[in-house]
């Protein structure tokens, strides 16, 4: 009560942080006048002015005021159209390094460029993040007209670039790309084995746009580049003959979650058999010597026990073919992953096909948690205000609208099922599309845009339905959904980043009316005098029916995705209407349970079609969601405490990376000999323990261990006939000779093919053994959780194993560095050529759909993407390989890949889809 009356008085902390910038604000106003008399070459003489301020010691802080009136004066000269004043506080938000939430429509695009620009000026670069290539390539293009005038560069990282491209995209001034584009072009860069062929620069300032789509909701998912491994066929089948053997008093299974542990007598029996079968180290199961062991013989439980062949799977032609569970459809191409798909491979006897192993990831979080500065802008963020500072530590600051907002905000209306809902939403946009209102409708999936789509139908009202997969195609679509009577169905992610104007769009009915005009032209013109004057008229027909009616066909599980379809109405102080409309059958209601008093009251009290409303069912709703959003935060932060156990070690090993690639001669060597020498101390300390006796020591392992590592013999018979011998002195003796015979072995090499046979063998051995790691952390991550049975915390038994494990990993480096630099041979005088990078894939998958949206392009039928990807072009596979006929394209063309119809999309949207639905 009382936090209520002070907030009355005194504002909110929010409105008092905005009202704190307003003599900044002013002071912005203040050069106008000046700049406004400026030539445009004055104008773009700014920019080399303010660097030269840099350069004699100013900070950004100080360019500031300038700076962004410098950015109005030319927005309004070259786009005309002039910042806002809260524009400008949106623009000093995002400098600071905040998330600047703004409604629809007050133009989140022209805001960035003002942040953009300031910190543009240093040359150290500014990453602007989209949610989609269309957006990158749109926003990119439109405000570089902007930079362009004022001296800077703009570059654009789209998919199916080549390095050459990407690097000079990155070295420009700003450069605009997709959160995945950016996040794969990191991974790629540190698998690459020369600083020259890397094309990202050290990060500096990024900003977000759509932050809470890219920071909170892909980045539950992570980017993964993975790639083939090596044959593992010998343990499937080994694991799966264990497996085989097991009753069913030896594990419990979850048929509802496809889950299956082993009981107290199973984990015995599973050692016993392991250990006989020779794939147990030690005696324990749960070591984390066995946690690869473990893994497969998880999968292989999951194989046996809960997959059925002829339900789950198919085997079909020696291959086992998945079965849609919801369509009953074969879907050839795709494979199970974690190994699962090799344990049922291994079931059926069929032949094993190498599963696809990590080779680099990280998730959104830890990336942008890289850049020393970052930014973001969306309509929604305040809702995940506590996420994004908990997480990321950036503060969310909300920015008054320029124009009051005019929008009604009806209270939901309930149904008792979704057949009785469907009716009343249809009546209800056909009654509101008869007046001449537009009518934008939110679904939560494809699925129930096209039954909603039926039921218009039957109403006979005209509409249109997209999702969010061909963003051009809907942005378009979008655009136009303010015109008069305009019915548009959308799932809640789709039309981001493209307004709904009133009346229409000019830009985009040209471009679907009159595309044989080029802008500029006198026909284009004289057209489109003609549509804009339409367009007004159609506005004003639009305004007077109230503006645009947003109706949701059900809440979402979080109130922010409502407030995006909310925002939708009412841009600029336009009227507008929203409402949602509910059922028992909805998704977000069946948390309330079908047993529960509320669900009781409503069907036995509810006539068929009746509705009802009331604030306490809309505050209950509300309060579901808020419960959900919790648990999904839960959930990401659970990922994000995981994967800071691997980022730790990540920066470490791309740190050594770096340092290997940059390092002269003498620092190659160095590294090289200082691993050489803690090898040798090793095997040294183990073979001779502290205070024993030469009597004592193991010399027969010493001599085997130091043959093999080193290449020769040392003569320890001989030294050990001398009465004063000690370990220390075994091991300088040990560690000369190992000196002398790598220092003839050099000489047999000019010196910069010598350094760069260390480099190779060095960046060989750290990426094989992290690609290892990687492996053997995902299948620990997979298997931690049942440390909580012995009463542990299994983040904390995660941290403490994986930091085991690294330390294992260093040590196989180091040894491993060795032996191969002691036992190389060479019969060349050329400088051996740096190794490719092998074929990959990359995958980042939809949190919400499961299709994988990481955009590349992966080698059409063999399913990997190759690392110098081809210039931005339509890629068609040959026709010998294929065939012309599209019916015999399933199977042999890759989802991922390029149609071979030559259309630009991906097979899988395209002629996949076609081939999917017979």
């Amino acid at each position: 009560m009382f936090g209520g009356l002070a907030k009355s008085i005194f504002g909110s902390s929010n409105d008092r942080y905005v009202k704190s910038l307003n003599p900044l604000i002013a002071k912005i106003a203040s050069f106008e006048p000046t700049l406004q008399v400026l030539d445009d070459a004055g104008l773009a003489a700014q920019t080399v002015k303010f660097r030269e301020q840099l350069a004699n010691g100013a900070n950004l802080d100080d360019l500031l005021p300038e700076a962004f009136a410098t950015v109005r004066e030319a927005a309004r000269r070259v786009l005309g159209q002039r910042h806002y004043d809260v524009q400008m506080i949106g623009g000093i938000v995002l400098h600071r390094g905040e998330i600047a939430e703004m409604r629809t429509g007050e133009g989140k695009t022209l805001v960035a460029t003002l942040a953009t620009y300031l910190n543009a000026l240093p040359g150290k670069g500014v990453h602007v993040v989209t949610v989609n290539d269309y957006l990158a390539s749109r926003d990119a293009a439109w405000m570089a007209q902007v930079y362009g005038f004022l001296g800077l560069t703009t570059g654009t990282i789209i998919p199916n670039l080549t390095d050459e491209q990407r690097r000079a995209a990155y070295a420009a001034d700003i450069t605009y790309g997709t959160n995945n584009e950016f996040g794969f072009d990191y991974l790629r860069d540190n698998m690459k084995y020369d600083r020259g062929s890397m094309v990202q620069r050290p990060f500096n300032f990024a900003i977000v746009d759509e932050v809470d789509s890219i920071l909170i909701d892909e980045a539950r998912t992570p980017l993964i580049i993975s790639g083939p491994t090596d044959d593992k066929s010998d343990l499937y089948l080994k694991v799966d003959a264990v497996v085989k053997q097991f009753e069913p008093e030896n594990y419990e299974k979850d048929e509802k979650q496809k889950s299956i542990i082993l009981t107290e007598d199973g984990t015995e029996r599973a050692e016993r058999m392991l250990e006989a079968a020779g794939l147990l180290q030690g005696e324990n199961l749960y070591d984390f010597e066995n946690t690869q062991v473990v893994h497969h013989l998880n999968q292989a439980l999951r194989a046996n026990m809960m997959f059925k062949a002829d339900t789950d799977y198919i085997v079909k032609d020696g291959k086992v073919i998945i079965i849609d569970e919801f369509t009953g459809r074969m879907m050839d191409g795709r494979r199970w992953s974690d190994g699962l798909h090799q344990a049922v491979e291994a079931k059926e006897g069929v032949e094993i096909e190498p599963e696809n192993q990590t080779m680099a990831s990280i998730t959104f979080q830890n990336y942008f948690r890289m850049y020393p500065k970052i930014g973001g802008m969306t309509g929604t963020a305040a809702t995940e205000a506590a996420e994004f500072y908990d997480i990321y530590k950036i503060n969310v600051v909300s920015i008054p609208t320029n124009v009051p907002v005019q929008r009604v905000d009806e209270e939901d209306e309930f149904y008792k099922d979704t057949q009785d809902k469907f009716r009343a939403i249809a009546k209800k946009i056909r009654e509101h599309a008869e007046k001449g209102q537009p009518v934008l409708v939110g679904t939560v999936s494809i699925e129930k845009s096209e039954m909603l789509s039926e039921f218009l139908t039957e109403e006979g009202v005209d509409h249109k339905v997209l999702n969010a997969r061909y963003h051009e195609m809907e942005a378009h679509i979008v655009a136009q959904a303010g015109r008069k009577s305009a019915v548009t169905i959308a799932t809640n992610m789709a039309g981001r980043g493209t307004d709904i104007q009133l009346g229409g769009n000019l830009e985009f009915r040209m471009n679907d009316e009159h595309p044989e005009f080029d802008p500029g032209t006198p026909e284009y013109e004289a057209i489109a005098e003609r549509v804009r004057a339409e367009i007004v008229a159609e506005k004003a027909a639009v305004l007077a029916n109230g503006g645009l009616f947003v109706l949701g066909t059900e809440r979402h599980e979080s109130r922010r995705i409502d407030n995006q379809l909310r925002g939708r109405s009412g841009r600029q102080g336009d009227p507008g209407l929203s409402r949602f409309y509910l059922s028992l059958d909805d998704d977000l209601l069946r948390i309330f349970g079908p047993d529960t008093l509320f669900a009781r009251m409503m069907r036995s009290n509810m006539e068929d079609g009746e509705a009802i409303g009331s604030k306490w069912l809309t505050k209950a709703i509300e309060t579901a969601q808020k419960k959900v959003e919790a648990r999904n935060y839960d959930i990401r932060k659970q990922v994000v405490e995981y994967d800071d156990v691997m980022n730790d070690q990540r920066k470490v090993i791309y740190e050594q990376r770096a340092d290997i690639m940059d390092a002269d001669a003498e620092a190659v060597n160095d590294m090289v000999s200082d691993m050489r020498a803690e090898t040798v101390n090793v095997v040294v300390s183990d073979s001779c323990p502290p205070n024993s006796y030469p009597e004592q020591w193991d010399v027969e392992g010493m001599r085997t261990k130091l043959s093999e590592l080193l290449a020769f013999e040392p003569p320890l018979d001989e030294w050990l006939k001398e009465e004063a011998i000690d370990p220390e002195i075994v091991e300088h003796r040990v560690q000369e000779a190992a000196d002398a015979a790598i220092a003839e072995k050099s000489a047999q090499l000019d010196p910069e093919t010598w350094t760069q046979v260390e480099k190779s063998i060095l960046l060989q051995n750290l990426d094989h053994h992290w690609k290892e790691h990687l492996a053997t952390l995902d299948a620990l991550r997979q298997v931690v959780h049942l440390r909580a049975y012995a009463q542990k915390t299994p983040i904390n038994e995660y941290k403490q194993e994986a930091f085991s494990l690294f330390q294992r990993m260093l040590d196989t480096i180091r040894e491993d560095v060795t032996r191969t630099v002691s036992h190389a041979n060479f019969q060349f005088q050329a400088a051996p050529s740096l190794p490719d990078l092998p074929d990959f894939i990359t995958t980042h998958f939809d949190p919400f759909t499961g299709e994988d949206n990481s955009a590349d392009i992966d080698g059409g039928s063999r399913g990997y993407v190759t690392t110098t990807l081809p210039p931005l072009q339509i890629v068609r596979p040959e026709a010998a390989e294929i065939g012309e006929d599209p019916a015999e394209w399933e199977g042999r063309v890759s989802r991922n890949a390029p149609c071979p119809c030559g259309s630009g999309q991906k097979y899988k949207h395209c002629h996949g889809q076609v081939a999917a639905m017979g």
